[in-house]
């Protein structure tokens, strides 16, 4: 069924003001829109860390299940089309928020396992820098994308590379200070899984009741009793101090 529109009855009383009156009309009655339309009122069209910024969001607060584009249109006060400026699809968005989480959360621990440290001592705090400090190891970002691959064998693939690769670092990082294959893959897996434990049990500890089983955690895993000179120097950049200080 077709609408006749009277020109006069809208106020438009020019030829190509009407066409395209008529044209938007219909875009709009089929949830689409023009390309230069496909912008908030101020003209932002966001970008490809906006969107998925807020894909990370959802996805920590909700499940990957929230993760979809209209929602996330919605959160970001932008159309719909903004989206398809950046990504192809919802699928393109889900392999970026992969992406982020292999590049923070995995990158991270290999390169805090790699830093330099004069001792296992100091390479294990090293390590330990990722559980305390979010912006180099995401604990709430690895329980959310360690849920959804419970529903998802792509993502559950990555997880089982990501746990390989974190685990081959910290082993690498031991047989650096001397230990044997066999010790440095027991110690590796220990000091890992024990901490994918308390994100999977989503434990919470503030500072003043972690830090003070920091030093035998260490001697667990290293056999060695830290030096307080190391210590201390892994409480400064924690800004800890400890009661007795």
């Amino acid at each position: 069924m077709y609408t006749t529109v009277n020109k006069e009855s809208i106020g438009v009383n020019h030829c190509d003001d009407y066409v395209h009156f008529c044209c938007t009309s219909a875009a709009a009655s089929l949830d689409i829109l023009p390309m230069d339309q496909s912008v908030n009122e101020s003209g932002w069209r966001g970008s490809p860390e906006g969107w998925l910024d807020a894909a990370y969001e959802v996805l920590l607060d909700s499940g990957i299940d929230a993760v979809k584009i209209q929602p996330l249109a919605a959160k970001l006060k932008l159309s719909r089309t903004s989206f398809y400026w950046f990504f192809k699809d919802r699928e393109e968005l889900l392999t970026a928020l992969v992406e982020r989480w292999r590049d923070k959360n995995t990158g991270s621990l290999v390169r805090q396992s790699e830093a330099y440290a004069e001792s296992i001592v100091e390479a294990v705090l090293n390590v330990f820098d990722c559980w305390l400090d979010k912006s180099l190891f995401d604990s709430q970002f690895e329980f959310a994308v360690r849920s959804w691959a419970i529903q998802s064998p792509d993502v559950q693939a990555e997880v089982k590379i990501a746990d390989e690769q974190r685990l081959e670092a910290l082993k690498h990082m031991f047989l650096r200070y001397g230990f044997s294959e066999r010790s440095a893959d027991v110690r590796s897996r220990t000091m890992y899984l024990v901490q994918i434990g308390y994100i999977s049990m989503q434990s919470q500890e503030d500072l003043e009741t972690r830090m003070p089983r920091i030093p035998e955690y260490v001697e667990i895993y290293t056999g060695k009793t830290p030096h307080q000179r190391e210590l201390d120097r892994f409480y400064a950049r924690h800004r800890y101090e400890p009661p007795n200080a």
